[in-house]
């Protein structure tokens, strides 16, 4: 009798639709990936089925005009839809391991076993760095590489999705280093008057940043704040989200204040984020500041035009036996225009930025 077994085409298949399901699925931003528009993170595979180096998400206005009423003519007083796009580049990503015959003799399937765990932690941090850079991004320029005149026609046309410590009088009118340097280590430090005066001006920004609607909750709507570690610290320490999660939550050994798990204040979901950086002597008193995003809806697009996939290949001789994973993807901020064209006045779609101290433990 004969046992019948995949074909080894189909078991790499296998292999490698796992593995791009695991690397998302251990992402620290992993549960905030999906396919809708109510999807923090929305990731669009168009580019798998068909050429192209694009992918464009597009969004469509909500109507602001007033209708008609009773029997007046509706025909001729139609309200013209406003749509806006986003355009997304991808391209290629790669990174391969070696292993040498004399230390083990391997297949091709357990070649990629050995592989991959460095393969998948290496994927999954360049997923999350990209995500973080694309959060605190200006104009689809990482934070870090943006010019000064380009970060003040940034927050011109974002002012209404930055806050400066917990006052919006912060804001230096066009200047984004001099609103950084009204930010000090007494007043501005993350706490839970900040989150709640950033969540109102996120719902009250014009467009607004929509919050996500979780279905399993009774259509509840929340928000999800990514914190620098420093902020973090500072918000754990505050006495009135400590009383609100000791509570407010269940008590015990899972409780957030004793585990260091995501913190809920006002309809926000708090997640520490290690990688959020700083950004070094730019407050008050040359203190240290740092950017903690609350999102919502479609705050970051996700494109891909190839998953994940394995290729095999032998050196010197066939003395060494390689793996290399590769993938074709992109991953931005959405980012719509706001002004007379579909790119001028570009703003944030979903994402909302507080600047406060981050001073470093003494």
């Amino acid at each position: 009798m004969a046992d019948t077994s995949a074909a080894t085409g189909l078991t790499v298949q296998q292999w490698d639709d796992k593995f791009f399901m695991e690397y998302l699925g251990w992402n620290k931003y992993s549960k905030y990936f999906g396919t809708t528009e109510n999807s923090i993170i929305q990731v669009k595979e168009d580019l798998t089925k068909k050429s192209g180096d694009s992918i464009t998400f597009a969004l469509v206005n909500r109507l602001t005009g007033a209708g008609v009423t009773g029997s007046s003519v509706l025909e001729g007083n139609e309200e013209a839809m406003d749509s806006r796009s986003h355009k997304l580049t991808v391209d290629q990503l790669r990174n391969a391991v070696r292993v040498s015959v004399l230390q083990e003799q391997f297949s091709a399937i357990s070649l990629r076993n050995a592989a991959k765990p460095v393969l998948l932690d290496w994927m999954m941090e360049q997923v999350r760095d990209e995500v973080t850079d694309a959060l605190g991004s200006i104009l689809g320029v990482a934070y870090g590489s943006a010019t000064e005149p380009n970060k003040d026609i940034y927050i011109t046309d974002n002012n209404d999705r930055n806050l400066f410590g917990e006052d919006v009088g912060n804001y230096s009118a066009g200047d984004h280093s001099a609103s950084l340097l009204n930010i000090d280590n007494t007043n501005d430090q993350l706490k839970s008057g900040t989150i709640s005066l950033a969540k109102r001006r996120a719902k009250l920004a014009d467009p607004q940043i929509r919050p996500i609607r979780v279905r399993e909750a009774g259509d509840e709507e929340w928000y999800v704040l990514l914190c620098n570690s420093l902020c973090f610290r500072d918000l754990q320490a505050d006495t009135v989200i400590q009383q609100a999660n000791r509570d407010a939550r269940a008590r015990g050994l899972n409780n957030p204040l004793f585990t260091g798990g995501d913190l809920l204040y006002d309809g926000v979901i708090i997640r520490e984020i290690e990688q959020i950086p700083i950004d070094a002597g730019a407050g008050a008193g040359a203190i240290d500041v740092a950017p903690n995003f609350l999102c919502g809806a479609q705050a970051v697009g996700v494109g891909y035009a190839m998953r994940s996939n394995t290729v095999d290949e032998t050196f010197d001789y066939s003395d060494k036996k390689g793996v290399a994973v590769r993938e074709i993807r992109g991953i931005e901020k959405l980012q719509f225009g706001s002004g007379a064209g579909d790119l001028t006045d570009l703003k944030d779609h979903g994402v909302f930025t507080i600047w406060a101290a981050a001073v470093a433990d003494a």
